[in-house]
């Protein structure tokens, strides 16, 4: 188990780690043996809230309508009903046994499982009534957007005079509307439920890009909401709220709270293409390139980046004790964080979560509407 240089509390990426599963099998499996303005065209038209992966009425009123906590899941069940998988071929099945798969991976019983964090400590300050209010009136997803990407909140992006050539989740996993995303996954595990999902993980390429860059073909700017920091626009001004120590995975569980908010309760931290929370809320999971190998790239951050934040190229005070581990939290930041090689990379953290991509297909008309 490797150990963190710096204090729990000043340091962003503590080695919390799994012990490695054999090779070919997912780790740990013994567990259970098993912009906003709404479009009027009606082909541009907007799904609303509920289409878009928000919950439904019904759904409000039960979980977590007022009640922040209650959006926390404490059921193993719970957490699989955020998301779907497609349907898989029969030489796929062969090879893997998804519900199986997901129910060593996905559950509320520890660091051993992804999961929204320890509830007992977590503190969530908004509700999703309050994140719903926050949202009205913002286009999610269009219906164009849904077609291209052939997924739910989902947006294509591209570079002027080119067609689209990715799409990106909108929201950190599970990409459902003011819910919490989830924390304590690790990188191979994340790659494999992107891909049950028909999706993947997202290349540092693809996340800076969808972060940067403009729709419209302006000039890219630092972060995803402008060209200057400020901590207030997304979930990274909270700090701990209690003392973490991240001396194991155990005891990171028992002391580190988990203090996510819904995805989306932050409207205005959100990219030109209609990104969520690539700042704050929770630091995410990608993938890299090195030579002929792919390895993980961790980066973005969490709710306590106000411990963290400089400007790029500000010097970090050597009077302030909690600044030891300080970095620039742009777009293009480009860390080297627990490198491991993604089919056997099982680090993991009570503040680190991912997000998924995959490739399009674009529709003659989007091709020409882009310059494809």
């Amino acid at each position: 188990m490797r150990r963190a240089a710096v204090l729990a509390a000043m340091i962003l990426f503590a080695s919390c780690r799994r012990t490695p599963a054999p090779q070919g099998a997912p780790p740990e499996v013994a567990h259970d043996a098993v912009a906003e303005t709404p479009m009027d065209a009606a082909a541009d038209a907007p799904k609303d809230m509920n289409d878009a992966g928000a919950p439904s009425d019904a759904e409000d009123a039960s979980v977590g309508a007022s009640d922040p906590m209650l959006l926390h899941r404490e059921t193993q069940d719970e957490l699989l009903a955020l998301f779907d998988i497609r349907n898989l071929t029969p030489a796929e099945k062969r090879h893997i046994q998804p519900d199986r798969f997901l129910r060593s991976e996905i559950g509320t019983d520890g660091p051993s499982r992804m999961n929204q964090g320890n509830k007992a400590i977590a503190s969530h300050l908004i509700s999703r009534e309050q994140c719903l209010e926050g949202l009205r009136g913002v286009t999610v997803q269009t219906a164009e957007q849904r077609e291209m990407c052939g997924a739910e909140n989902m947006v294509p992006i591209w570079k002027k005079g080119k067609a689209p050539w990715f799409c990106i989740d909108v929201f950190e996993f599970p990409n459902k509307a003011c819910e919490l995303p989830f924390v304590w996954a690790p990188p191979t595990s994340a790659k494999k439920v992107c891909e049950l999902q028909g999706k993947r993980l997202c290349s540092d390429i693809e996340w800076n890009m969808a972060c940067r860059g403009d729709p419209e073909g302006g000039e890219d700017w630092r972060y995803a909401y402008g060209s200057k920091l400020d901590l207030e626009v997304c979930n990274t001004d909270k700090g701990h709220i209690r003392t973490c120590i991240v001396r194991d995975s155990k005891t990171a569980w028992a002391t580190c709270a988990t203090e996510t908010e819904p995805s989306g309760s932050y409207p205005r931290c959100r990219s030109r293409f209609g990104v969520f929370d690539q700042h704050g809320n929770v630091a995410e999971i990608m993938m890299r390139r090195r030579g002929d190998e792919v390895v993980t790239q961790l980066k973005g951050s969490a709710w306590y980046y106000n411990e963290l934040a400089k400007e790029p190229g500000e010097p970090t005070p050597a009077s302030t004790p909690n600044k030891q581990g300080a970095y620039p939290d742009h777009c293009n930041f480009d860390p080297r964080w627990h490198v491991e090689p993604i089919d056997s990379a099982y680090h993991v953290n009570y503040h680190l979560g991912f997000r998924c991509c995959k490739s399009v297909t674009p529709s003659k008309s989007a091709k020409e509407r882009h310059g494809g």
